[in-house]
């Protein structure tokens, strides 16, 4: 069982230390809060589980956000956060815990991002880090940083993709009640609000794509299948995805090559043939630019 530490501090708010703590709360993980004693998280008073030197024999080290960017932050967190890495945790943070990391040096030379309403002060304080305003999460292998709330949850989900594949990710996901993936790379900020999942032009539009992902479609096949042309097509997946019809097309294909590489044996000439890339050749040069490992490697490490 992977032991996963919460790095608690006063002022935290509590959504995304209580969003992380729901997620990773099960058989897979050994979940524990640290802090230096008793903290008030939002307007709760909690008592951790463990102090701040817990956190160097942790796996992974979860960084909440911190309500309060204007004043640095603790400095036995960010000691505690740094010690940690250096032992060998995986460190992310949610939201406006990146300015912890950032504290720290972690994030120095690295892509990084938080709430886009905070990004601006965290690139001004930390001028080493390289700060993306516009991705929902950043995954530089042993630090990782999220936007706020929601991008929180699919952080989270990213890491238990990582540890446990895609098909574990996707059952914590159906008890959670939320999309099973959004890749880390869309925006944060969406200029239309999202229509309810039921009424929108592409409800029927999604489910049909992925049930045909071993086909050669195109934009102009979704176009037509929705009844739309191609450039209101395009609008109205950046509205609902927050991407592009391609890149959304993409991703699912690479899903689709994520679970059959998971759970069964077929060859990477089969699964190119059933997530409509065509040849392992192709798979291959996708799947490495997007997960960045090669599929067969990707299938050692969840066979293993």
């Amino acid at each position: 069982m992977r032991k996963l530490a919460l790095a608690a501090a006063d002022g935290m708010l509590h959504f995304e230390l209580a969003v992380a703590y729901e997620i990773f709360r099960d058989d897979l993980y050994e979940v524990a809060i640290c802090a230096t004693g008793p903290v008030r998280v939002g307007r709760f008073h909690l008592d951790p589980d463990h102090g701040l030197d817990q956190l160097e024999h942790a796996d992974t080290v979860l960084v909440p956000a911190l309500a309060d960017v204007d004043d640095d932050p603790p400095a036995d967190l960010v000691d505690a956060v740094r010690a940690a890495h250096e032992a060998g945790a995986r460190v992310a943070s949610l939201c406006t815990g990146a300015f912890v990391l950032a504290a720290a040096g972690l994030l120095d030379g690295r892509r990084a991002t938080t709430h886009w309403a905070h990004t601006g002060v965290l690139a001004d304080r930390y001028p080493l880090v390289v700060v993306d305003p516009d991705v929902l999460y950043v995954d530089n292998g042993s630090v990782l940083t999220a936007a706020g709330k929601a991008a929180a949850v699919d952080l989270c989900l990213h890491l238990i993709r990582r540890d446990h594949g895609s098909v574990v990710a996707n059952t914590v996901a159906r008890r959670l009640v939320v999309p099973p993936h959004r890749a880390g790379g869309q925006a944060q900020f969406v200029p239309a609000p999202v229509p309810a999942q039921d009424d929108h032009p592409l409800a029927e539009l999604l489910p049909w794509v992925s049930e045909r992902l071993d086909q050669p479609l195109t934009v102009e096949d979704l176009a037509r299948r929705a009844n739309l042309s191609s450039r209101h097509l395009g609008r109205h997946f950046r509205a609902v995805t927050g991407t592009t019809p391609l890149q959304w097309l993409l991703t699912q294909r690479i899903r689709r090559a994520q679970e059959l590489l998971e759970t069964t044996g077929d060859s990477v000439d089969t699964i190119a043939a059933a997530v409509g890339m065509g040849t392992a050749t192709t798979l291959r040069r996708h799947f490495n630019r997007t997960v960045g490992v090669p599929p067969d490697a990707y299938r050692r490490t969840f066979r293993s």
